[in-house]
C-alpha cells in the first residue's frame, strides 16, 4: 500500500493495517486463508471479517485511512460517506464507519433486491452516525442516484453550509480498491511459500463480479508483478460483462434479472471505466466519449485495439441460477466444501473455462461471502429441500449448519433477535432530498 499512499509514513500505514487486520475483527488469523479444493484449484476465503463478506477486507481499513487523512490535512469538515449497495458493501461500510469521529454514513440499498440476511444486517445496524435507506428500485437505480448526488452542486452547497463534505465507500473510491489488491498478492505468495506453485509459473484468478471492482484489483495486482495468466470474469444472468469481454460492446439495454446471487445483480459496472483508462494508455478523452454514450444511449463499443487487449487478458462466461445450485451441490458432495451462491458462480464459470480451453494453470478462486449469507439457496442445493418447505431463513441456516457441521458466523447467528433500527424508504428521484433531510 505504501507504493500508492506516498503521503503516508510507513508507521501511519502500519498502524492502519494492524488496526484493521487482527483477530478482534477477523475470525481466522490468516485473514484471507487459501483452501486447496483440488489439484491446482484454491479457494481464497475473503469472508472471515465481521460481516462475513469480502467487502470487510477493504472496509475495515478504509475508515482508519480516512481519519488519518483528515488528521494530516487538518480538515475539520464532517465527512459524509455515501454508499449504494447491492447487499454486502452496505453492511461492511456501516460496520467499518459506525461511531467513527468526524463521519456520518448513509447507505442506500434496493428494498427488494438483497437477501433477508443482508437486509437485516443493515436494518439492525447500531451506531450514532449511521443511516440506512431502502430504495424503490434495483441496485443500478440506487447507484445512479448516488452518482447524481455526488454531481449535484445543490447538495454540495447545502452540505458545505452545514460544514459537511461527501466521500464514498463504494469501489469508485480508490481506498476500496487498494486493500483488495493486497490479497491477490498475498494469495500468490502463499502458494509460493507452501510449495504449491513454482516461481516461474503463472496463475489464473477467478472472480465473481458485478461492479468490476474485485476483478479490477486483480488486474492491478498483475500490473504490480503477480504473474497472471488469465483473469476469469464470472457473471450471473446479468451477463453484461460477459458480452462486453467477448465482443467489445457494452450494452445495458436488457432485462434486469433478480438472481440468487444478488450482489452481482448489476448492469452498470462502474469500475470498468478504470480498466478502459488503463487499456487505452490513459486516454481520458476516448473513455469519456464511451461513458457519455453509455449514459445517453445505454451502450458503447470500444475500438478494436482495446477489444483485443481486453480479450488477451480476460475470459468471461456466466452461470444461471440452476447451474449455480448444481455447482454448490456438486462441490459439497465431492469435497464437503460449502460455496455461497456468488462463489459458486465463479466455480461454475471456471469449470466452463477449463472445458473450453483445456488450461490447467493453477487457479485462485475468490470466495466472496460465507455460505450462510445466502443460506436458503445453499440449503436447497445441499439438502434437497422442496419449494413447499415452510422453514424460515434462519431456521434453514440452523438446519444447514446441523447437516454440514459448518458453524454459522457470529455476525449472522443472532440477527433475527436483533432490534430493527432503520425503516426509511425512498423513491429514486427523492434520494437527495432524503439524504439532506436525514443530515440535519
Amino acid at each position: 500500500m505504501q507504493q500508492f499512499l506516498s503521503d503516508f509514513s510507513e508507521n501511519e500505514i502500519r498502524a492502519c493495517v494492524e488496526g484493521a487486520y487482527n483477530t478482534d475483527n477477523f475470525d481466522d488469523d490468516r485473514i484471507a486463508p487459501l483452501v486447496k479444493l483440488d489439484h491446482g484449484v484454491y479457494i481464497m476465503e475473503l469472508w472471515h471479517g465481521p460481516t462475513s463478506a469480502f467487502k470487510d477486507m477493504a472496509l475495515q481499513i478504509l475508515p482508519l485511512l480516512l481519519t488519518a487523512s483528515l488528521r494530516k490535512t487538518g480538515d475539520h469538515a464532517e465527512v459524509v460517506i455515501l454508499v449504494a449497495t447491492s447487499g454486502d458493501t452496505g453492511k461492511a461500510a456501516l460496520e467499518g464507519f459506525k461511531d467513527v469521529p468526524g463521519t456520518r454514513i448513509l447507505v442506500f440499498f434496493p428494498q427488494e433486491g438483497v437477501s433477508q440476511v443482508q437486509k437485516l444486517q443493515m436494518l439492525t445496524q447500531e451506531g450514532n452516525n449511521v443511516y440506512v435507506i431502502g430504495v424503490k428500485g434495483n441496485f443500478d437505480d440506487a447507484q445512479n442516484g448516488v452518482k447524481n448526488i455526488f454531481a449535484s452542486d445543490e447538495a454540495a452547497e447545502v452540505l458545505a453550509a452545514r460544514n459537511m463534505k461527501l466521500s464514498s465507500a463504494n469501489s469508485i473510491n480508490w481506498g476500496r480498491l487498494l486493500p483488495q489488491i493486497v490479497y491477490y498478492v498475498s494469495a500468490y505468495t502463499d502458494l509460493l511459500a507452501g510449495g504449491s506453485l513454482a516461481a516461474d509459473k503463472k496463475v489464473n484468478i477467478v472472480v465473481p463480479t458485478g461492479n468490476f471492482g474485485n476483478i479490477l484489483a486483480a488486474f492491478y495486482a498483475g500490473k504490480m508483478g503477480v504473474p497472471v495468466n488469465k483473469l476469469i470474469c464470472a457473471s450471473n444472468a446479468n451477463n453484461v460483462l460477459t458480452d462486453f469481454i467477448r465482443t467489445g460492446t457494452y450494452d445495458r439495454n436488457r432485462t434486469f434479472e433478480k438472481t440468487i446471487s444478488p450482489s452481482m445483480d448489476i448492469l452498470i459496472s462502474s469500475n470498468l471505466e478504470r480498466l478502459l483508462y488503463e487499456i487505452t494508455g490513459h486516454n481520458d478523452e476516448k473513455v469519456s466519449v464511451w461513458m457519455q454514450e453509455l449514459k445517453g444511449q445505454g451502450s458503447y463499443r470500444v475500438d478494436e485495439e482495446s477489444r483485443r487487449a481486453i480479450a488477451e487478458l480476460f475470459w468471461a462466461d456466466y452461470s444461471s441460477d440452476i447451474e449455480t445450485i448444481a455447482r454448490i451441490r456438486e462441490v459439497w458432495e465431492k469435497y464437503r466444501y460449502l460455496l455461497d451462491t456468488h462463489t459458486a458462480v465463479a466455480m461454475d464459470v471456471y469449470e466452463k473455462y477449463r472445458q473450453s480451453t483445456g488450461d490447467d494453470t493453477a487457479a485462485i478462486i475468490a470466495s466472496t461471502a460465507s455460505p450462510f449469507k445466502f443460506g436458503s439457496s445453499v440449503a436447497k442445493a445441499v439438502m434437497d429441500l422442496k419449494d413447499g418447505d415452510a422453514a424460515g431463513e434462519f431456521e434453514l441456516l440452523r438446519k444447514l449448519s446441523a447437516k454440514t457441521g459448518w458453524e454459522i458466523p457470529s455476525g449472522i447467528r443472532n440477527l433475527e433477535k436483533m432490534q430493527v433500527r432503520h425503516d426509511s424508504v425512498t423513491a429514486v428521484d427523492d434520494m437527495q432530498e432524503t439524504m439532506l433531510s436525514l443530515l440535519r
